[in-house]
Parts: structure tokens; sequence; C-alpha cells
């Protein structure tokens, strides 16, 4: 007897349980949205805005604070936002005090090309993305892009050697042509000859080498080109006097 009156009361505390679960996740779920908030991965929001994003969210759905939470589709809420060429990736949540939150990350453009056609971005994906009217990257200005060849080279260009400390700081204009690559630099106003991608590495040693020299020297305003494309030596061409 005893034991059947413990297995009525762990019933009845199950069912219990299971009625205030089910309440409270209906109660819950009835919830209208509360706020909206949008936030940025890394603090950075350059080529999209929260009022754009936010466009982005109701552009199917009028008026989301007004909508209950088991009636938001997340998903179809993240493919709307996906819609924008200028965002990578997007995570749309409710929170449990009813509050839809967006976090966005944008893409990251590497370079800005030049083409016959207009100019676009290529992104750290190695994609093609489209300039933004609210900013202007400050990368490295890409020209002779004729091929998806090119740009897979520009993009390997970009994504090894430019991303070398010293490449970065003083590359700031490349032109691809049959493979090779020349470069135009910040300091001095030289064009590199860098030739094609191999010896990447061994190439920006010899630069770097030439510069400590040069700056050293101060003769790095008397030349206006460098050529890397020697195994053993820099070759360079004195600026013209007059």
């Amino acid at each position: 007897m005893i034991k059947y009156k413990t297995h009525i009361k762990t019933l009845f505390f199950t069912l219990l349980i299971t009625s205030l679960f089910v309440f409270v996740n209906h109660r819950n779920s009835v919830r209208k949205i509360k706020d909206i908030q949008i936030e940025f991965e890394q603090g950075d929001n350059l080529f999209i805005t929260s009022e754009m994003v936010n466009k982005l969210l109701t552009q199917s759905t009028n008026n989301l604070k007004n909508k209950a939470k088991e009636s938001i589709n997340l998903k179809d809420l993240e493919q709307n936002i996906l819609t924008s060429k200028m965002i990578e990736n997007v995570e749309v949540y409710l929170t449990v005090d009813a509050v839809l939150k967006t976090r966005v990350l944008q893409r990251k453009p590497i370079a800005r090309v030049q083409a016959n056609n207009g100019s676009y971005y290529l992104d750290s994906k190695g994609k093609k993305m489209p300039l933004s009217i609210n900013h202007s990257a400050r990368v490295p200005i890409v020209t002779g892009v004729k091929s998806a060849n090119d740009l897979k080279l520009v993009f390997k260009m970009c994504n090894t050697v430019l991303k070398e400390a010293f490449m970065h700081k003083q590359i700031i204009g490349l032109k691809i042509s049959n493979n090779e690559f020349e470069l135009k630099t910040r300091m001095g106003n030289q064009v590199i000859l860098f030739g094609d991608l191999t010896k990447t590495n061994f190439k920006i040693k010899k630069l770097k080498a030439f510069y400590q020299k040069v700056i050293a020297d101060k003769t790095l305003k008397n030349y206006k080109k460098i050529n890397l494309k020697y195994n053993d030596q820099v070759v360079c061409t004195k600026k013209i006097n007059g």
C-alpha cells in the first residue's frame, strides 16, 4: 500500500511539473517582441548601418515588435539579411525576455579592383564585393584584371604577400599583367617589379634589405623602379633629374 502511494505521488509531481512546463512555454511563446537589437561583430558597421539591417529584418513583416515570439521564423529573417552583399554572416535569435537580437558580420575587403566595367572590392574570401555608399575602405588599388585567373592571382598576392607587415604598410596599389605584378609604394612612390608569385618570401627579404640600405643612405628618392625578378640582386632604375 505504501509503495502504491509512493507511485501516486511520483506520478502527481511528474504531471504537475509537466503542466507547469507546458504553461510557461506557452506563455513565453505568445509574448510579443518588446525590442529589436542589432550588434556588429568587432564593433564594425562601416559598410552597412543598423537602419539598413533593420529594414532587411522587416521587409516581409511590417512590425516585428507587435509579433508573438512563436510567429517569428528566425531562419527567414536571417535569409532576408543575407540578401545584402555587404554581409558575410548573420545570427538572429530571441532572448527569454522577448528581445530579438541580430548579430552581423560584415565582409572584409582586402583590395579594390578597377576594371573597365566598373569598380568592386575583393573580400577576404576571394569573392567580389560591391562598393559601399557609406564607407570607402583603405585597401590597395588593383588594375589590369582581365580574367578570373587574374583575380585568383590578385587574391593570392593580397592574401599572402600583402599580409606581411612591411608589405601591408608600404604597398598601396598593384597591377597584374601576364601573371606578373607591379607594385606601387606608399613611401618614395616607386614601382616595384615583383614578377610572378614564385619565391615570394625571398623577394620580400631582398626588398626589405634594399629599403634598409637606401633609407640609411637617404637615397630612396633617387629611384623610380625596383626590380625583384632577378635571383641574386635588386636591380634599380634611377630617376632622371630635371
